[in-house]
């Protein structure tokens, strides 16, 4: 499978079996179904191995780029790292059942949300798959009571949306990201004028192929989505960085001020959407550092692959 087509990749498992592992964190409690949760995750570690593969990948090349920080890969690591994800799968259950408090949640700007909530200013939020966006999505449409619009690719994960759905996230504003037309970008100005946030993911490649720019990720070349950078163009507004990361049993949150608009022209929009996606390769690169275990892009990522191991 290509990057340009990692949409095309079946789900793995059943709703049933997300639901009732669901049930057992709910009734039973997390520690209580740890075992079984073991289990199904053994599961995806034996039988995904495209997913293995990929994460060995993204750890060889972190331990390639800060060899005094990084252990190397091992499978042990890459279980792990499938573990993680496991747990923020929970995690974002929690939250939107409310079991998350806002005191586990650490601001790097604790006053940042309130004071764009006072400015009545939409921005536009660029994401990641590093860490659990969906702990940040819950906390602020569920205590900050701020309106957002996330662009997703739900049919790409049917089952897991639908989850989240019965777990009260039924009432987020989800987009296509592949049905971005004329009538819905001035929708999206229309709800950043009334100050309502835009959420987008900057690490993953168009569902369909579309337009990417190559930019330096962890020491060896990448893709990246360009489409960020012309949704940016085109609103007008400022862009922040969101992080979310587990760090014990709190989440630290980074919102992070990343342009008060970006500016393009025909002549120059290559050359300051190149700028612009360095720029965001260079910050989650740190983020990775911090948290290497917490990168849940689960697929072929670099332009050339490091050795794989199957």
């Amino acid at each position: 499978m290509s990057q340009n087509t990692w949409a095309q990749e079946k789900e793995r498992g059943s709703l049933l079996l997300m639901r009732f592992t669901a049930w057992c964190a709910r009734h039973l409690g997390r520690r209580l179904i740890s075992p079984l949760l073991h289990v199904i995750v053994l599961y995806f570690f034996i039988f995904g191995r495209r997913a293995r593969q990929s994460i060995y990948t993204y750890q060889s090349q972190l331990a390639k780029f800060a060899p005094e920080q990084q252990p190397a890969a091992s499978y042990w690591r890459v279980f792990q790292q499938f573990m993680c994800f496991a747990e923020a799968l929970l995690d974002k259950l929690d939250a939107w059942q409310g079991k998350i408090q806002r005191q586990q949640l650490l601001f790097n700007d604790p006053e940042l949300i309130p004071r764009l909530q006072r400015q009545g200013q939409g921005v536009l939020l660029m994401g990641s798959h590093l860490g659990n966006l969906e702990v940040c999505r819950a906390m602020a449409q569920l205590t900050d009571r701020v309106p957002l619009n996330v662009l997703v690719h739900t049919k790409h994960a049917v089952q897991f949306n639908q989850l989240l759905g019965d777990s009260g996230a039924s009432h987020l504003n989800l987009l296509q990201v592949t049905e971005v037309g004329p009538d819905t970008m001035m929708m999206l100005n229309e709800r950043l004028a009334r100050g309502e946030w835009v959420v987008i993911v900057g690490d993953r490649i168009p569902v369909h192929g579309g337009r990417t720019v190559e930019v330096d990720f962890l020491g060896a070349k990448a893709p990246l989505p360009q489409g960020p950078y012309l949704l940016a163009g085109l609103l007008q507004c400022p862009v922040y960085l969101l992080f979310c990361l587990r760090q014990g049993k709190q989440f630290r949150i980074d919102l992070e001020h990343f342009s008060d608009g970006i500016r393009w022209k025909r002549s120059t929009r290559e050359a300051v959407i190149a700028e612009q996606a360095q720029r965001y390769a260079d910050r989650l690169a740190e983020q990775c550092l911090r948290a290497p275990l917490q990168w849940f892009n689960f697929y072929p990522f670099w332009s050339s692959h490091a050795p794989r191991q199957d």
